[in-house]
C-alpha cells in the first residue's frame, strides 16, 4: 500500500534519489526543497515517471515556521506523512576553528543539526499515534574528523545522537528512527569529485572499493530502513562508504 513520504532536501543529490526511489514503489512523495523549484519539479517529474506520485514545497529546515507551513500544506492535501527521509543540509567550508566566525558556526549548526530536530518534532507531531519511520542522512564525518570541519562534524554527531534519543523515545509508539552515514558520493555537494576525474581519482584511490558512491545507493538503503523489511531496526547508524573508514589508523 503507498505510502506518504517526505523528503527533506530533495531537488538533489541523495534527496532526489530517494524521492525517485520512493516514487518507484508507487509512494506518494513530498520533495521539500530550498530554493530551486525548478530543479524540485524535474525530481518530481522523475519520482511520478518511476511510478508513484509527488509534489513539491519549499521549505527552510532551519526555520520552524517554515517547517510547519511545509508539513501543514502537505497534510491539507495528503494526510500525516508516515515515513520522513531528512537529507537537506549544507557542506563544510574548510575553515578552521581559529579562521570561523560565530555566523558561520551557527548557519551550519541551525541547518544541519536544529533543523533535523524540527522536521522530526514536526513529523512526530503529525504522525500522532502512529507507526512510522524516520531516515536521517549523517555523514561518517559524525565520527572521523576533518581538518576545516568542526561545525560539520560537530553538526553530524550531534544528528547522530538525535537519532539514537529519538529511537528510544519512540520506540514504543512503533516509531523507528535510524541513520545513513555516507562517505563519498557524487552529488553536488562533491561538486568538484563530480566534474574533475582525475580530482576524483585521487580521492578514490584512498577507498577500498576504488570508486565513489551513487546517490540511489545511498536512496535504496533508505528505502530499505522504512520498509517493513527493517521493522526491528531502530537507532542504528549504518555507514555507506566503500570501506573508506575501515582504514582508519593505516599508514602511521
Amino acid at each position: 500500500m503507498a505510502r506518504s513520504v517526505v523528503v527533506t532536501g530533495g531537488e538533489s543529490g541523495i534527496g532526489a534519489a530517494c524521492a525517485e526511489a520512493f516514487g518507484a514503489i508507487g509512494d506518494k512523495v513530498a520533495i521539500l526543497y530550498h530554493s530551486d523549484a525548478e530543479a524540485a519539479e524535474a525530481v518530481a517529474k522523475a519520482a511520478r515517471k518511476a511510478g508513484g506520485s509527488a509534489v513539491i514545497v519549499q521549505c527552510n529546515v532551519d526555520d520552524e515556521a517554515s517547517v510547519e507551513a511545509a508539513f501543514g500544506a502537505f497534510e491539507a492535501a495528503h494526510g500525516a506523512a508516515e515515513v520522513l527521509v531528512h537529507s537537506a543540509g549544507i557542506n563544510r567550508a574548510g575553515l578552521n576553528v581559529r579562521e570561523m566566525d560565530f555566523a558561520h558556526w551557527r548557519r551550519m549548526i541551525d541547518t544541519d543539526l536544529s533543523g533535523a530536530f524540527l522536521v522530526s518534532r514536526r513529523f512526530l507531531r503529525g504522525l500522532g499515534e502512529k507507526p512510522g519511520a524516520i531516515v536521517h542522512i549523517s555523514s561518517i564525518h559524525a565520527e572521523v574528523a576533518g581538518a576545516g570541519g568542526a561545525d560539520y562534524d560537530a553538526a553530524k554527531g550531534g544528528l547522530n545522537m538525535l537519532v539514537k534519543t529519538l529511537a528510544v523515545e519512540e520506540a514504543g509508539k512503533g516509531v523507528r528512527v535510524n541513520a545513513i552515514e555516507p562517505g563519498m558520493i557524487l552529488t553536488p555537494m562533491n561538486k568538484r569529485a563530480t566534474e574533475d576525474a582525475a580530482y576524483r581519482r585521487s580521492l578514490e584511490k584512498n577507498i577500498p572499493m576504488q570508486r565513489a558512491g551513487k546517490p540511489e545507493e545511498v536512496a535504496y538503503l533508505a528505502r530499505w530502513l522504512a520498509s517493513d523489511e527493517a521493522r526491528y531496526v531502530t537507532g542504528a547508524v549504518i555507514v555507506i562508504d566503500g570501506g573508506l573508514s575501515l582504514l582508519l589508523g593505516q599508514g602511521a
